[in-house]
């Protein structure tokens, strides 16, 4: 049975990062899902256009503490680096890739920003600090994502020096890259949506 215990601890990470928040969120309060309006996902950031502060803040928690639980809890049962790893990374999969919602998630910000503080505080502050600084410069919210994204391989290896878990957590980076595919355009564009900016009326 202990041989098993990896196994069913990924599964679980998987089944925990398959909740969608935005949308258990949405239907507690009688909204609109969240999938139908807005940019069609279900994350924090589109449950703030459609629905305000509270629901977006309760989602954001959702969504960071399905990435904390499956971690921390693999760490308490003693696993090694890379069960902890391979925990972090189903649980970003499961977000990305619901199996409870026809395998169409989010966009994983907010659970690899939980998986990163379970997995090591640094790698958590160094993330929302790089988000904060980007931010500050740019002024755009999925740009910050995608460079801080960028910057968490290297954030890994500095502070873990662990080449199995660099690989998850460069996995991890390139799988929010892609998820961000229609940021990316507008970005390109100059179509994406400032942090702050009011949409015109029409």
């Amino acid at each position: 049975m202990t041989n098993f215990i990896p196994v069913i601890l990924i599964a679980i990470a998987y089944l925990m990062g398959s909740i969608a928040s935005a949308i258990l969120v949405c239907k507690l309060f009688g909204l609109d899902d969240p999938r139908s309006e807005g940019s069609g996902n279900p994350g924090a950031t589109n449950v703030m256009r459609l629905h305000g502060k509270k629901a977006a803040i309760l989602t954001l928690i959702g969504d960071v503490l399905k990435g904390v639980i499956p971690v921390l809890l693999a760490k308490v049962l003693g696993s090694s680096e890379i069960v902890v790893a391979l925990c972090a990374l189903a649980a970003f999969l499961g977000h990305l890739f619901p199996i409870f919602f026809s395998f169409k998630g989010g966009k994983g910000v907010a659970t690899l920003i939980g998986v990163l503080f379970a997995t090591h505080w640094l790698l958590g502050l160094a993330y929302v600090l790089s988000w904060a600084f980007f931010a500050l410069l740019f002024r755009y919210s999925s740009l910050s994502a995608l460079l801080s994204a960028v910057l968490t391989p290297l954030y890994s290896w500095l502070i873990l020096q662990d080449i199995k878990v660099l690989i998850c957590h460069s996995l991890m980076a390139v799988l929010l890259l892609w998820r961000h595919q229609s940021n990316i355009r507008k970005l390109i564009a100059g179509t994406e949506d400032k942090i702050g900016q009011k949409k015109e009326q029409t």
